[in-house]
């Protein structure tokens, strides 16, 4: 019924009218004197829509435009300085929000124009708990994001994509590794963090197992001592390496679809039998009862020093791979795995996920992983023993010595 220009100028005082309603509804009996309403936006857009049409699109007046609106806008915030003291400049900025949005119109960038609109009205609408969250969020953690950011967003980009040397070491897919693991890690402690002071031993090992169950084990192991609950720390211990399991399955996922093919249910049935046999084993009363709050605070995973130091451990366990795959052979890789399994097994499951297929034969690969976790499950077993008071060292011990004997049953299904 209306032709297109009537229609562009209809939704130009729509989306204008919704952020001058949205202005005059929070500024709506205060004393403080403000830039504009329900009137000034939707003139200051059909203002920028007249412009763009008069001057077809093109972007030299458009821009003019916007720079004698802007001047308009200084002169109405140094009208609130002078009667105020302080101000915000919020306002201000929406009314040239409110320009840009006109101009997308003219250009038929309605979707664009929309997202602008929508989304200068949220952060004018959530004024009180975008500030909330800045109250809430320590420095130290944004400068732990700005990490991650560094991590993924500035050095992924710049590495090369292709192979290097003759064990053909592609840097980036080597840091694409190191990203994928310190994201894990990150949302643990990301999660660890916004639930501090919250939930008791149980979430501390769900939330530390995807962190470090290596980590959780040494933390759990060192306050049963002086706790005297052995079925509930031996039974937490448990839940953590059961945790351990489900980590490793969404990291093989990612880089070897083919192997987690042949992991996939191990993992997951090694995982819900700790996850709920851990779960019941701590629900057997001891001695002494009660909540318990847990006290573990991790560290920050970005650590640009440790990320770099993984990614050196991530090349070196690939290149020996290689090379003890192609000189010792199925046996050479498996005495390799059980090793690996006293160190942080990560490096060495990443880098089995990038040789399977090609140094290694996939179920050969598929047998290193199972071994390396089992291996590291009894040496955390025997850290639970040597750190905690003897009966929950000698639960945990028997507990983590059944789960490390039970995650290398798969190796007689794969004919190993």
């Amino acid at each position: 019924m209306l032709p297109p220009e009537g229609v562009k100028i209809l939704v130009v005082l729509f989306l204008s009218f919704l952020t001058g309603l949205e202005r005059e509804e929070r500024l709506a009996g205060t004393e403080h004197i403000s830039f504009g309403g329900v009137r000034t936006y939707p003139l200051i857009g059909l203002i920028a829509y007249g412009i763009s049409f008069l001057a077809e699109g093109q972007i030299l007046p458009v821009t003019l435009g916007f720079a004698v609106v802007a001047g308009f806008l200084m002169l109405s915030y140094r009208n609130k300085l002078q009667c105020a003291g302080t101000a915000g400049v919020t306002s201000e900025m929406s009314a040239l929000a409110t320009y840009v949005v006109a101009a997308l119109v003219y250009r038929e960038q309605f979707w664009i124009a929309t997202t602008v609109a929508v989304a200068s009205m949220l952060l004018l609408e959530l004024k009180g708990a975008l500030e909330g969250l800045t109250k809430r969020i320590a420095p130290d953690e944004v400068l732990t994001f700005t990490k991650f950011l560094l991590l993924t967003a500035v050095i992924l980009p710049v590495l090369p994509n292709r192979g290097f040397g003759p064990f053909d070491i592609n840097p980036a897919k080597a840091w694409i590794v190191v990203v994928a693991v310190s994201t894990v890690s990150y949302g643990s402690y990301v999660i660890q963090k916004l639930t501090k002071g919250q939930g008791g031993v149980m979430l501390a090992a769900l939330l530390g197992g995807a962190y470090s169950s290596t980590v959780a084990t040494v933390v759990l192991a060192k306050r049963a001592k002086r706790e005297n609950r052995p079925h509930l720390f031996s039974g937490t211990t448990l839940v953590a390496s059961g945790m351990m399991y489900l980590r490793l399955a969404g990291l093989v996922t990612i880089f070897n679809r083919s192997l987690i093919t042949i992991l996939g249910v191990p993992f997951l049935v090694l995982a819900g039998a700790s996850l709920v046999g851990g779960f019941f084993w701590s629900r057997i009363p001891d001695a002494k009862t009660g909540d318990m709050q847990r006290e573990f605070e991790p560290k920050n995973p970005l650590e640009l020093r440790a990320a770099l130091f993984f990614a050196v451990l991530f090349v070196t366990m690939l290149v020996a791979t290689h090379l003890v795959a192609q000189y010792l052979g199925k046996a050479g890789v498996f005495a390799l795995a059980a090793l690996m399994g006293v160190t942080d097994v990560d490096p060495f499951i990443m880098g089995m996920t990038q040789a399977a297929g090609s140094a290694s034969p996939l179920n050969v690969a598929a047998g290193a992983i199972l071994i390396a976790a089992s291996s590291n499950n009894l040496v955390k077993g025997i850290y639970a023993y040597s750190m905690s008071d003897r009966k929950t060292g000698i639960l945990s011990l028997s507990l983590l010595g059944g789960l490390a004997a039970a995650g290398l049953v798969p190796l007689i299904w794969l004919a190993l």
